[in-house]
């Protein structure tokens, strides 16, 4: 079974809504339709209690082991709480100052950061990557030479949608994962069509931190948070790690929820590696609500922020309000019936972490919901239950058990259900060991290899994945993985050539993007 990041999957609530299946989209009975007349202090004051109450019974009913709240308007935050564990199986509770990671908020929040840098003319969105970075390449020298900044926040590179996250699960790091895009086929013309891809972005922040001559972590620090007063936010998992007062991430297992791994972000960290309070967050709303400015200080320039909420790729048509959604610039872009832009982004790791924001600039309102378990759609239900209450005054809608049925669909997120959990009955044997040793390469995932010990066969996978191996069929032997985006049995199917020896090997949870085959390397 291969799970697709799920981060990726969370870009948008209409695009989620849309992936969900004809029953569940059946459910949508109701389209809202927001009252033109300004939000009253009433429904605002309104919509907060019924939000606290909601959020503790969740709490209260074990949805998520923990859980924080900011909500800002009128260039003030007006609430902030925490709720829940930090971990499950100890004492200590979530509060406002709890750090968790932020998973794909991340990229709104990197799209911050480039903001500052283009009005400071350190650079600008339609600078080429080839200038600023000329050793990063993708597989069309063409598409290469007029890649910008702008082309990669917008994900319209042509790359198919989650190019190359599998490469982190193969224990690559940042400079050999963004070397090997070069070797990942494009899956449409360049421009033409939207597809999520964290290490496209990445790409796009790293140029213009190579154009600032600093790491990208230290620019963010020097743009973003230290002019901010986000004293609890960072971009380097070292110093999530380090914190005292941090959520750590949580799995379903068995139906409970176990803290047993921590989703390793450094690789892809301006589009997923962000960690941060509801506190800090709530600081960031109010700039971007105020179009750069803080405490009556302009910290970002108007124009350059203002390209990150505009429409720069439609992504569907929302079965909401039948309109267009839009990504814009490390940012959902979308508009109520009534003409109102809402901004927003979810975020999500399968290992423990679901978020989302979402923030109405002519009401100057945001709220943002981080969660410290894997996502099941909570932190989508409670702020469009929110926007329903402080805009309209009631809820149109179950939204909480709506997108828990949307996140429970497998289809939602890309999963496939695996063709080799369930051994055959009457299995045919597998020739002898040696048949299938050796080394197999591929361009894109680099070698496989093959090792037998003791009887038993294993795989050696990317930087550092070693698996065992089991017999399977005839030529097809199964390994499991249980990383961010490969998790469950996987096939490996071989193909025998002559001498009876294995010629190649397809690995059936690298094929997603048309690059899992490794053909045996000649000596």
């Amino acid at each position: 079974m291969h799970l697709r990041q799920l981060s990726a999957s969370l870009i948008a609530l209409s695009i989620t809504i849309m992936q969900a299946s004809v029953a569940v989209e059946a459910k949508l009975s109701f389209t809202p339709d927001f009252a033109t007349a300004s939000m009253s202090e009433a429904a605002l004051q309104s919509a907060i209690a019924s939000t606290d109450k909601l959020a503790q019974k969740q709490i209260d009913d074990g949805v998520v082991p923990g859980m924080a709240i900011a909500i800002v308007h009128d260039d003030k935050v007006v609430f902030t709480k925490g709720y829940g564990l930090r971990e499950v199986g100890k004492s200590e509770k979530v509060d406002a100052d709890t750090v968790f990671q932020l998973a794909s908020i991340s990229k709104a929040v990197a799209a911050t950061v480039i903001a500052a840098a283009v009005g400071e003319k350190i650079t600008s969105w339609d600078a080429k990557i080839s200038d600023l970075d000329p050793a990063f390449a993708l597989s069309e020298p063409w598409v290469t030479s007029n890649l910008t900044v702008r082309d990669l926040f917008a994900h319209r590179s042509g790359l198919p949608s989650h190019a190359a996250d599998v490469l982190e699960d193969l224990g690559y790091d940042q400079k050999q994962i963004l070397h090997r895009m070069r070797y990942q086929k494009p899956a449409t013309s360049f421009r033409s069509t939207y597809a999520y891809t964290n290490f496209g972005l990445t790409e796009g922040a790293l140029a213009v931190a190579k154009a600032a001559n600093i790491p990208w972590e230290i620019l963010s620090e020097g743009k973003l948070y230290r002019p901010l007063g986000m004293t609890s936010t960072s971009s380097r998992f070292s110093d999530f790690t380090s914190r005292s007062n941090k959520a750590v991430g949580h799995r379903l297992v068995d139906g409970k929820w176990v803290h047993n791994s921590q989703r390793t972000p450094d690789p892809q960290s301006p589009a997923g590696g962000v960690s941060s309070s509801v506190n800090d967050l709530a600081k960031w709303m109010r700039l971007q609500i105020a179009s750069g400015k803080f405490d009556g200080k302009q910290l970002i320039d108007e124009a350059a922020l203002a390209e990150t909420h505009r429409p720069h790729m439609m992504t569907n048509f929302s079965p909401i309000t039948g309109l267009p959604d839009f990504y814009g610039l490390g940012m959902n872009v979308s508009y109520s019936k009534t003409g109102r832009l809402v901004l927003g982004h979810s975020g999500a790791f399968a290992l423990g972490a679901a978020t989302n924001v979402k923030m109405i600039p002519s009401e100057k309102l945001g709220i943002c919901v981080l969660t410290n378990g894997s996502p099941i759609g909570l932190p989508e239900g409670i702020t469009a239950t929110f926007a329903d209450l402080a805009l309209s005054g009631k809820s149109s809608q179950d939204w909480i058990t709506l997108f828990k049925q949307i996140f429970a669909d497998p289809h939602t997120f890309g999963e496939t259900v695996g063709t080799f959990s369930k051994a055959p009955k009457a299995p045919l044997p597998a020739l002898s060991n040696s048949s299938y040793v050796g080394t197999y390469e591929n361009e894109f995932y680099g070698p496989l290899k093959i090792s037998e010990s003791g009887g038993a066969l294993s795989v050696s996978l990317g930087a550092n994945v070693i698996k065992p191996i089991k017999h399977f069929d005839r030529d097809i032997f199964t390994y499991e993985m249980d990383t961010e985006d490969l998790t469950g049995v996987s096939g490996l199917t071989f193909t025998m050539g002559s001498g009876g020896q294995a010629a190649s090997v397809l690995v059936e949870n690298l094929n997603g993007t048309d690059h899992g085959l490794f053909t045996r390397a000649t000596d």
